[in-house]
């Protein structure tokens, strides 16, 4: 499967963005389809996670502030983002996961300014 992120962009302090991550087929198979973010000379992180069962996680920095959800019919993923914060500077990419298979897509910039 290909994952295409989009969505992202240059955003002031308090501001919103919505990312999607598109996949090229059914994403009805996977078991967790993840958003993570790596800003200049960090390690990636974990953003926020849904799963098959429903559930859903955050990072700690993000709860309250960001929500994961998902279209099937659509084969998005979504990021919604508020209250965005200089600290969310980063690239964003998002993360299927299938049995112990990864798929990552390229990634979209997302700039907070102050």
């Amino acid at each position: 499967v290909q994952l295409v992120e989009s969505g992202g962009g240059l955003v002031q302090l308090g501001g919103s963005l919505r990312l999607s991550c598109a996949a090229s087929g059914s994403i009805l198979s996977f078991n967790t389809l993840s958003w993570y973010s790596q800003a200049p000379g960090k390690q990636r992180e974990l953003v926020a996670a849904t799963h098959s069962d429903g559930s859903t996680n955050y990072a700690a920095s993000v709860k309250g502030r960001f929500t994961i959800s998902r279209d099937n019919t659509k084969k998005v993923v979504y990021l919604q983002m508020n209250s965005l914060k200089p600290d969310d500077t980063a690239v964003y990419y998002c993360n299927f996961e299938r049995g112990n298979r990864g798929f990552w897509g390229q990634g979209t910039q997302v700039t907070v300014s102050v």
